[in-house]
């Protein structure tokens, strides 16, 4: 099919680089033309191409078109895609078609006005067969959708998701697409006054998206186009990192967000236990329980649930997390639950890896890939964290007060750490001391026993002479005593250390309230100088003990050799 004249139009930023290939047959000297990516101050500007000859449009006559966020991705188009009015319907003429076999909206006899033609009906049917019946569609957001329908295929189901989003959040359906053609009018070619005005109403237009805040006006006839920070050409985005669910889907998490306090849901949860028991019917062989508690920012509250199921033999299971998802997603469950106070459900499942790479390799709405990309290189922890979009300064003050949120949580858990190691502490002291004076008690019972031993000693030898080792012990004994006793010696530092005794335990008797502290520092070195006293002592010890074996030895030989001398000489 050929077109006398074709008006092709690319929507460019400062980030991407896309346009039209354009493929003629037969060929021409101009066999392929290119529409540029242009950028004037990052504004979007509509770039033309207009075709003086007849020419034959194929599927892969089309390169990539980034017009929204939504259409990123080759695009593949029909033998007939920009052949009927149905199409493209050109700027404010009328036109009158059949039926095409792929258009943005459903089929139109007449139509008057906006930039692609007619009034449109329908969503982008990318995932609408070429033959009959409706395809599946595109989840938006950062949900998985079903993606492109059979060519040629018919396709009996309807707006068929995976089922959800990032984190297990409900997909969104995909936009409508008069919704994207209005924009992409506002944003390139308004035909509100007819003039030279239109283009600057359409630089203002683009100012507005950038900004994300404001109405396009673009035609008499249709309303303006909302522009929020979710549209794609919002330029307040940033990447961050949220952390992945690692609970299975046999675990039966399920996250319900109230609209109350951490304390009123605490004070009435067996309330709330009852409520959701009665929801889920009432039914005996059910168990309501309740994970965990959370406060969240704006004075919400998250409860982490999960049902388990006894069956008649004994056994029990708990009821996996989707489908008591998909239960609390039905519309009379929902609206029950929208009484209690509940604003949002989730079921807290980790993400399968097919569903991880295909979040990491496709960008979301409205992201440049190559920030997309660059927030994956710097990720800290790919195993755990994924890279998450923030759109506009609502979502950006959202993860402010959760992550002061979480700061409060981890200070309140320090906090009870530390009173949690002060009474250890105080357990420790008190055990000290105990340990300390049951070691006072075995010594004073050990010498007791000593007492015993030596009377029954006494008794048992009573009669007998006295034995050499016996001898030799009261020698030593003496000879202590005397060393003791002598007074430049020990005796006078025992009476001083005696002395001090008796004063301490009457300071402390007239002043038992008082107490001191010693440096930790010092204490440290009174320590280590003690400690290396009492090595010099041991040390000196083992070397009177060295002296005294040889000593004896001495001693041994000395008597050994005079009864040799006293034979000689004989």
């Amino acid at each position: 099919m050929s077109v006398d004249c074709c008006l092709l139009f690319a929507f460019l930023t400062h980030h991407t680089s896309c346009g039209f290939v354009v493929r003629v047959s037969p060929p021409f000297p101009w066999a392929t033309s290119s529409v540029p990516m242009l950028s004037v101050n990052d504004m979007l500007v509509p770039c033309a191409i207009r075709l003086s000859a007849p020419v034959a449009i194929t599927p892969e006559a089309c390169g990539r078109l980034w017009c929204c966020a939504q259409l990123r991705g080759p695009v593949p188009l029909p033998d007939r895609g920009l052949c009927s009015a149905g199409a493209f319907g050109g700027f404010g003429t009328t036109t009158t078609s059949a039926a095409p076999a792929f258009s943005f909206s459903a089929p139109t006899n007449t139509g008057t006005g906006g930039l692609f033609g007619g009034t449109q009906n329908k969503g982008f049917g990318f995932g609408t067969s070429f033959g009959t019946g409706t395809g599946t569609g595109l989840g938006s957001g950062l949900g998985t959708g079903l993606g492109f329908g059979g060519f040629g295929t018919q396709q009996q189901q309807q707006q068929t998701t995976l089922g959800t989003g990032l984190f297990n959040q409900p997909a969104q359906a995909p936009a409508q697409s008069n919704q994207l053609i209005n924009t992409a009018s506002a944003l390139s070619a308004p035909t509100l006054l007819g003039d030279e005005r239109d283009a600057i109403l359409a630089k203002w237009n683009q100012l507005q998206a950038f900004w994300g805040t404001g109405k396009g006006y673009f035609n008499n006839n249709i309303a303006p186009v909302e522009f929020t920070q979710e549209n794609p050409f919002c330029r307040f985005k940033a990447v961050g990192y949220s952390l992945m669910p690692n609970n299975k889907d046999e675990d039966g998490l399920v996250v319900l967000v109230f609209n109350r306090k951490e304390a009123d849901i605490r004070s009435q949860q067996q309330q709330l236990v009852e409520s959701l028991h009665k929801i889920l019917g009432g039914n005996q062989t059910l168990t309501v329980n309740v994970e965990g508690v959370k406060t969240m920012p704006d004075d919400q509250t998250e409860v982490i649930i999960y049902i388990v199921e006894r069956s008649p033999n004994g056994t029990s299971r708990r009821v996996p997390a989707t489908t008591l998802y998909a239960h609390f997603e039905q519309a009379n469950i929902k609206s029950s639950l929208q009484q209690l106070g509940v604003s949002l459900s989730m079921a807290r499942t980790e993400l399968s890896p097919a569903q991880v790479k295909q979040l990491l390799q496709n960008p979301p709405a409205g992201v440049d890939p190559i920030i997309w990309e660059q927030a994956k290189v710097d990720n800290p922890d790919p195993d755990k964290l994924i890279p998450v979009p923030m759109v506009g300064f609502k979502e950006l003050l959202r993860r402010l007060k959760v992550q002061d949120q979480m700061t409060k949580q981890h200070q309140t858990r320090l906090d009870i750490i530390s009173e949690d190691i002060s009474e250890l502490q105080k357990n420790q002291t008190t055990t000290m001391a105990k340990i300390a004076q049951y070691k006072r008690k075995l010594m004073a019972l050990s010498h007791r026993t000593l007492q015993v031993l030596i009377k029954q000693e006494i008794q048992r030898k009573s009669g007998y002479a006295i034995q050499a080792d016996e001898e030799q012990l009261r020698v030593q004994l003496d000879t202590i005593q005397c060393e003791l006793n002598a007074p430049t010696q020990f005796k006078g530092r025992l009476n001083e250390l005696m002395s001090q005794i008796r004063m301490q335990n009457h300071f402390g008797a007239v002043r038992a309230e008082e107490r001191y502290y010693i440096d930790a520092d010092l204490l440290r070195e009174i320590k280590q100088h003690l400690k290396q006293q009492q090595e010099g002592l041991s040390h000196l010890i083992s070397i009177i003990k060295d002296d005294l074996e040889d000593i004896k030895l001495i001693e041994h030989g000395l008597n050994e050799s005079i009864p040799i001398r006293g034979g000689v000489f004989s």
